[in-house]
């Protein structure tokens, strides 16, 4: 099964990255395309740097940084991957990534955010899941643990 992973630091990212070693563990033969995408320079990024060409290099350089981690997971296991730093609107981006690559099957991370926040500003993870053309997966933060208070001890 041909997985895509995208990743973008995060530590639900990674996550999400080992969730697919999980299963390849089962026994799920897999292959896995990371891909990090770097949003689009901003215009005031375009009149500081003066030179599209570093600000590629530079975009190309932090994303391929971001990928280091779950390329050291998947390194370790010893799963097959490829990986692609690209550009642009983040879920649009990953939405042509997946059909390049001919990816069987999305697994991401997800933050959390709250319903409010989601609904007003979108989320990547919920683009992808309703413009994919193939199963969706997505890995949810860890609940933070509640403090637990001296006092009541």
């Amino acid at each position: 099964m041909n997985i895509l992973l995208p990743v973008d630091g995060s530590d639900v990212s990674l996550d999400a990255v080992r969730f697919v070693l999980r299963m390849a563990a089962s026994g799920l033969e897999t292959s896995v395309v990371l891909v990090n995408v770097q949003e689009a320079a901003s215009l005031y990024e375009l009149v500081v740097a003066h030179d599209p060409q570093v600000l590629a290099q530079v975009s190309a350089a932090a994303g391929a940084h971001t990928l280091q981690a779950a390329q050291a997971l998947l390194d370790a296991a010893g799963v097959a991957y490829e990986s692609e730093v690209a550009s642009g609107d983040p879920a649009h981006t990953i939405i042509d990534v997946l059909e390049r690559f001919a990816c069987d099957l999305v697994v991401m991370g997800a933050s959390g955010t709250s319903a409010l926040r989601s609904a007003l500003l979108g989320s990547v993870s919920n683009e992808v899941l309703h413009a994919a053309a193939v199963p969706v997966m997505i890995v949810k933060a860890a609940p933070e643990p509640e403090p637990v208070d001296q006092a009541q001890e």
